[in-house]
């Protein structure tokens, strides 16, 4: 379990890192997000900005109990982690479903609407947080090995890369736009052209 523990660790410190990061790199930064959390339409116009700097200390509190080898510090982390992403869920399924099209600025600028792919990542990273808990609760096993805790860490830090990268791997599977009405016009040029 302690394998485990280590993936989870570093799948969800990245995560919740580069989260932290993307919204705090610069002012710009953080007034995109609150933008977006405003269009969510959840909340008074008086209380984005508030909700968007607790959404952004909340992140950061689960970056630092990541690091932190107690494991206390590292149950809170993932406690603190399953119930952010499972209200990051709720928001975005309830603003799907009123069918507003923000764009997802978890880990910062980006054009992808939210959708269904948001709401399965964070799924999946709520059932990791409550994973790693649940493996917390399990007594260290003797034969645990620190090179093997080692491996499973870089393993949740790979997959971390993964996951803020999602919208960037999506967009290469997005169809293309249709073609400029330019084009479109020159068709039947091209087509005369060849008939002569």
């Amino acid at each position: 379990m302690e394998y485990l523990v280590a993936g989870a660790r570093g799948l969800l410190g990245l995560v919740f890192l580069v989260s932290v990061v993307g919204k705090v790199a610069g002012r710009h930064a953080f007034t995109a997000f609150a933008e977006s959390v405003r269009s969510f339409g959840m909340l008074p116009p008086g209380l984005v900005r508030p909700a968007a700097r607790t959404v952004t200390a909340g992140e950061a509190a689960v970056c630092v109990l990541m690091t932190v080898p107690a494991r206390g510090a590292t149950a809170a982390g993932f406690a603190l982690a399953a119930v952010l992403l499972a209200a990051f869920t709720a928001a975005i399924a309830a603003a799907v479903r009123r069918g507003a099209t923000a764009p997802c600025r978890c880990f910062g600028p980006s054009t992808t609407p939210l959708g269904t792919p948001h709401l399965v990542r964070n799924l999946a990273l709520c059932a990791v947080a409550v994973s790693g808990a649940g493996a917390l609760a399990v007594p260290v096993a003797a034969g645990a090995r620190p090179g093997g805790a080692v491996v499973a860490g870089a393993a949740g830090l790979i997959a971390g890369i993964v996951v803020t990268q999602l919208d960037h791997l999506m967009a290469l599977f997005r169809p293309l736009p249709a073609a400029p009405a330019a084009d479109a016009a020159a068709a039947p040029v091209r087509r005369h052209r060849n008939a002569g």
